[in-house]
């Protein structure tokens, strides 16, 4: 654990590798300080599924209860997520990215899913702040946008 690095803050490319940074990783705690670091006060943390009524719905969770949602689960499993593609959008002190992942039970394994993290962010003048990160799951008849993959 390494906690909060405020070097993780200094810049898009930083604030977005340090997510995956600390959702990645062996069977074990995760460093939900440094995640927490990285979140604005604010911050949602939103993943989508279907349901079983063919709708869709959408969980939410500020950083406490993400870690409480899904930190038992990461002690008992590895997790390793790896972003393999991005497009950035920026206008002045706000960004959103939209970064491609595919999630692993160990590096160099072949993926056990794939999809898409929307992730929003603030600068206020020192540093970036994420806001939200609202991410969807590829699936059968859900698959990645070719724009979308490197």
């Amino acid at each position: 654990m390494s906690g909060p690095r405020p070097e993780d803050a200094q810049s898009i490319d930083a604030v977005v590798t340090a997510l995956y940074e600390v959702l990645s990783g062996p069977a074990g705690p995760r460093d939900w300080e440094r995640q927490r670091f990285l979140l604005a006060p604010w911050a949602l943390l939103m993943p989508t599924r279907p349901r079983p009524d063919g709708g869709h719905g959408v969980e939410v969770f500020d950083a406490g209860g993400y870690a409480a949602s899904r930190g038992p689960l990461l002690l008992q499993t590895a997790f390793y997520e790896t972003e393999i593609a991005r497009r950035v959008e920026r206008f002045g002190n706000i960004a959103h990215v939209w970064s491609t992942y595919e999630s692993r039970r160990a590096p160099g394994e072949e993926p056990f899913m794939r999809g898409i993290n929307s992730i929003q962010l603030y600068h206020d003048g020192g540093r970036w702040w994420v806001v939200a990160v609202l991410w969807d799951n590829e699936r059968e008849g859900h698959p990645l946008p070719a724009a979308y993959l490197p």
